[in-house]
């Protein structure tokens, strides 16, 4: 339910105001009778709107709009004036009130202002996010086989409300497929709430999940909503959850089976409807058996499974990875943008990424960039620890390491014979392309082709085209 607050030195306007919002719009609605009684419930409670009376003796409604700023508070502002002075409601607004109103407009226009001032602010922190995730260069991109395996179960999973497992090697895209779940879900205008278990100081994982009050503990100077609260009926994504410590995981049990969190220092519990999706780069079922994994907790995530390929499971990946991550990277740096030679992507593709990944394909790419002065990356510019393991990046070698089976997080051993020599061809082809600058009839001369219409056949088959 959205809250309103209403800030008002004249309780009987604030008041009837709290009425007609609560009638009209169904809100839950509190009142403050001036900027100081306002700043504290905005310190206290959970608002998603303020309609703000400009005129009050003391802390006036600018003295709000400044304090709020400070606080680097988004809760938006509606300003609302019985002077009809328009000077002073545009001054408002440049002080960062979304707009204004006559405190004698009709109840249903008031109503909408706040509907609109509400989706604004959620429409803001969606494109915010929006942001982050097209930012990401490897936003899954790729036509391997291992890739449209992946694309094809988060397209089958993400309308079920259950909670999903994603399993993968640190780097390899844990997080990027959550958020496809969420945009998948059927409910992608509600919030994706991402919190990294790992990174959560022990004796602050209950507030940051749950949530607390004023005064709660020491530090507690202002109410603070949990991620689940935060979360709605959208997503929470529980990154690295093998990190949790028990007595966490045990509340976090409660909260999946129950279904309901209650902010520490209160004792009102919250309905929380949002999605569970975890990852982890462990795996969980050993982590259970050394009891450092809750089992029943286990069992609960384990409903729908999610394994991201590691890197070297879709080394045909590499070249469109690495394109986008050249251009990306040289954007970010303002230069102009550099080609990546067949011999330096040969090289990338015959090497096996285990340490990070997509994550260190881009470090990589960023090193490469820097080294390389002129308009063009060589097989020179590739970090020499990533061209002795990768063995010279021949293309022979690529294709054996995807022709191999691979263990680890990423869920490799899974592979059937069928896909790892589906992605060993695709990679050849890709190499070979780039070898003759995607001439088809050279390059279906150099595979030992008996046309290019061959080897075009075998391009649609492996999804392959130039602008990828």
């Amino acid at each position: 339910m959205t809250a309103v607050l209403v800030v008002d030195d004249n309780m009987a306007m604030a008041e009837q105001y709290a009425y007609d919002l609560k009638r009209v719009g169904g809100y839950e609605v509190l009142v403050a009778s001036g900027g100081d009684e306002a700043l504290a419930l905005l310190a206290s409670e959970p608002v998603d709107c303020v309609i703000l009376d400009l005129e009050m003796p003391g802390t006036d409604g600018f003295a709000v709009l400044r304090a709020l700023r400070e606080r680097g508070s988004e809760v938006p502002v509606i300003v609302y004036t019985g002077t009809a002075s328009y000077d002073r409601c545009v001054q408002a607004m440049k002080q960062g009130a979304y707009n204004f109103i006559e405190k004698d407009e009709p109840m249903e226009r008031v109503a909408r202002e706040v509907e609109n001032a509400v989706e604004r602010r959620r429409i803001l922190d969606e494109v915010q996010s929006l942001r982050k995730y097209a930012a990401d260069e490897s936003a899954l991109l790729g036509e391997s086989p291992a890739m449209l395996r992946l694309k094809t179960e988060i397209a089958r999973v993400a309308p079920i409300p259950s909670p999903v497992l994603i399993v993968g090697e640190s780097g390899s895209g844990k997080e990027l497929v959550a958020r496809d779940v969420h945009r998948l879900s059927g409910v992608a205008r509600e919030p994706f709430v991402a919190v990294n278990s790992a990174a959560l100081p022990e004796n602050l994982v209950e507030s940051e999940l749950f949530g607390h009050e004023r005064g709660a503990f020491t530090g507690a100077a202002t109410m603070r909503k949990g991620a689940f609260e935060s979360a709605g009926r959208g997503t929470i994504f529980l990154d690295e959850i093998g990190e949790l410590p028990l007595a966490a995981q045990a509340k976090l049990l409660r909260v999946l089976e129950e279904r309901q969190v209650t902010r520490l220092g209160s004792s009102r519990p919250m309905n929380v409807p949002a999605r569970v999706v975890a990852a982890t780069n462990r795996e969980l079922d050993e982590e259970v058996r050394e009891s450092r994994f809750r089992r029943d907790l286990y069992f609960r995530l384990n409903v729908h499974v999610l394994r991201v390929p590691p890197l070297r499971d879709r080394l045909s990946d590499v070249p469109v990875l690495v394109e986008r991550m050249v251009a990306a990277t040289s954007e970010r740096f303002g230069i102009r943008r550099k080609a990546v030679q067949p011999a330096a992507m040969e090289i990338l593709m015959a090497y096996d990424w285990r340490q990070n990944n997509v994550r260190e394909l881009r470090n990589v790419v960023e090193r490469m960039i820097i080294a390389a002065d002129g308009t063009s990356i060589g097989a020179e510019h590739v970090p020499a620890e990533i061209r002795e393991e990768a063995g010279g990046g021949d293309g022979r070698a690529a294709a054996a390491a995807s022709a191999a089976p691979a263990g680890g997080a990423g869920g490799a051993g899974a592979r059937t014979f069928l896909e790892r020599k589906a992605e060993a061809e695709r990679q050849i082809v890709i190499a070979a392309l780039d070898r003759n600058d995607w001439h088809i009839t050279r390059t279906a001369a150099e595979l030992g082709l008996a046309d290019h219409a061959s080897l075009l056949k075998i391009m649609r088959r492996h999804r392959i085209a130039r602008e990828s």
